[in-house]
């Protein structure tokens, strides 16, 4: 999975899990996401090494949260499922001899920078508690449509 697409499916499942009344095994999770429980495992593994989620083994075992979504903000999520990078972009080659091409690095260097900067700000005043509010706000607006376009009503 991409970095970005993992932030948004990993959001995704903790949101589940913090509806969840039992844990979630990796195989429910995998299903959810489209994908193998091998991959769902190696993604939570991050998760659980911040501290945000916790597996139990046996017959009821599976992923649950270890502790509020008031704790948790996407730039959280994003380091511990991501990696430290941002943005993958930047510039294809670097020729120190080239003043054009230095002046063209320079200029997106500093845009990204800039972007990275105002993206980790916004992504660290977000917790999941607040995706959590917004989603039982438009659940309330609209049950039934709200629920029917996630894909998963018995979920929600």
């Amino acid at each position: 999975m991409r970095t970005d697409s993992r932030l948004s499916r990993m959001l995704h499942v903790l949101l589940h899990m913090a509806r969840a009344n039992e844990p979630m095994t990796s195989e429910q999770i995998a299903r959810m996401l489209g994908t193998n429980a091998a991959v769902v495992r190696r993604t939570m593994a991050g998760l659980r090494k911040a501290g945000y989620v916790q597996s139990d083994k046996g017959h009821h075992g599976g992923w649950r949260l270890a502790c509020g979504l008031d704790r948790i903000t996407l730039l959280d999520v994003h380091q511990a499922v991501g990696g430290p990078r941002i943005f993958a972009i930047g510039p294809d080659r670097d020729n120190p001899d080239c003043a054009v091409e230095r002046v063209v690095n320079a200029a997106i260097a500093d845009a990204l920078q800039q972007a990275e900067t105002l993206l980790v700000q916004r992504l660290g005043a977000v917790s999941l508690a607040d995706l959590a509010g917004q989603f039982d706000a438009l659940c309330r607006a609209a049950p039934s449509s709200s629920q029917a376009k996630s894909g998963h009503r018995r979920q929600h």
